[in-house]
């Protein structure tokens, strides 16, 4: 295996977690188990696929657990792992930032709605 290099340490953060949708993904799964359907309800824009994928990524490098429930209908539910865990401080963190940025937004006249308010806290 060849040697990773990063410049700085975000690097390595943003490798894992960034993109569109694994925060977001990530903001749902930390304060309960989820079922791929029902994160699709509470994240409206993203489609099946992405979804699969990025579930599959964050699953390989152990930040997700993904469990089979052997029954009829048989179906997944997916939640963070231990290792996931470690990330709740900085995923609270950007739900925050991005609430008072919201608000300071509104504050200045701009027109942001956010839909999941209460969800994501």
């Amino acid at each position: 295996m060849s040697e990773k290099i990063y410049n700085i340490g975000v690097e390595a953060t943003i490798e894992i977690i960034g993109g569109k949708w694994k925060p977001i993904i990530l903001c749902h799964l930390r304060h309960q188990p989820m079922r791929s359907s029902e994160l699709l309800k509470v994240i409206p824009n993203i489609s099946q696929k992405v979804l699969t994928t990025q579930l599959r990524e964050l699953e390989k490098n152990e930040i997700i657990n993904r469990k089979i429930f052997p029954e009829l209908p048989p179906h997944v539910e997916y939640s963070l792992s231990e290792y996931g865990q470690s990330l709740n401080q900085l995923l609270d963190l950007l739900c925050t930032w991005g609430e008072v940025n919201i608000d300071r937004r509104s504050t200045r006249g701009e027109a942001v709605t956010v839909l999941n308010r209460d969800n994501l806290a």
